[in-house]
């Protein structure tokens, strides 16, 4: 018996309603792509200070997985269409694997987000040492105090004799004062407050969960499409 005589309006449903939700996969995909890339080339000035490669692989499995989704949502959109099973079966078992690559980047993520201030401290302690020495170091460290505005581990004080310019408010004028005055007078009003340790893990909190949550919502676009396919594939003969 043909597809378009049996169960015809259920039939319809699943195949417009694949098409449909193939499309919302489609944006959401683009979407994870554009926060990974952002997060990669902006935020990503803290790496060094970060004690782990979990976070940036993490990232990269989101960003592979969403490539790979844009372009199956496509497909599924096409098979979908054209009710071909064979692409429709071809579309459920690489939506599987793309959907079990995307969790397993996410439970790297996650776990990451748990033991982030630990090694975010360790890493930070052992790297005071290298500052003004290893000049990928240094850069983590300048980047992360200027932009985060924030210094030192807990304050400025863990510096101790040598605090980095970074550690400086911009003043009124836009000439940087120099640093190591303003520690020696104990000036509050040119130097940043607040340490670098509780302000980055926060920093790379927020930012894992917006991308994580992005995932997460696409995730489940993912296992209706998946039981969408699997219907409209018994459904046509």
């Amino acid at each position: 018996m043909a597809f378009g005589s049996r169960m015809d309006g259920c039939g319809n449903f699943m195949k417009y309603g694949l098409f449909i939700i193939n499309l919302i996969i489609f944006i959401g995909a683009v979407v994870i792509v554009g926060l990974t890339i952002w997060t990669i080339v902006d935020k990503s000035f803290a790496n060094e200070l970060l004690g782990t490669n979990l976070y940036s692989g993490a990232i990269y499995v989101l960003l592979i997985t969403g490539i790979l989704i844009s372009l199956v949502s496509c497909f599924g959109c096409f098979g979908a269409i054209k009710e071909v099973r064979c692409m429709l079966m071809t579309y459920f078992i690489v939506i599987f694997i793309v959907f079990v690559t995307m969790l397993l980047g996410g439970i790297l993520g996650y776990v990451f987000r748990e033991k982030v201030g630990i090694t975010m401290r360790n890493a930070m302690v052992s790297s005071i040492p290298s500052y003004g020495r290893v000049k990928s170091v240094t850069n983590a460290w300048d980047e992360t105090q200027h932009r985060l505005q924030c210094c030192g581990i807990y304050s400025y004080r863990d510096w101790q004799n040598n605090i980095p310019d970074s550690c400086c408010k911009e003043p009124v004028e836009g000439k940087r004062q120099r640093c190591q005055l303003m520690f020696e007078q104990q000036n509050s009003f040119t130097l940043y407050q607040r340490g670098c340790l509780n302000v980055t893990v926060d920093f790379v909190k927020d930012h894992a969960a917006v991308i994580g949550g992005a995932g997460i919502g696409v995730a489940c676009l993912m296992i209706v499409g998946m039981i969408f396919s699997i219907a409209l594939f018994k459904l046509i003969e």
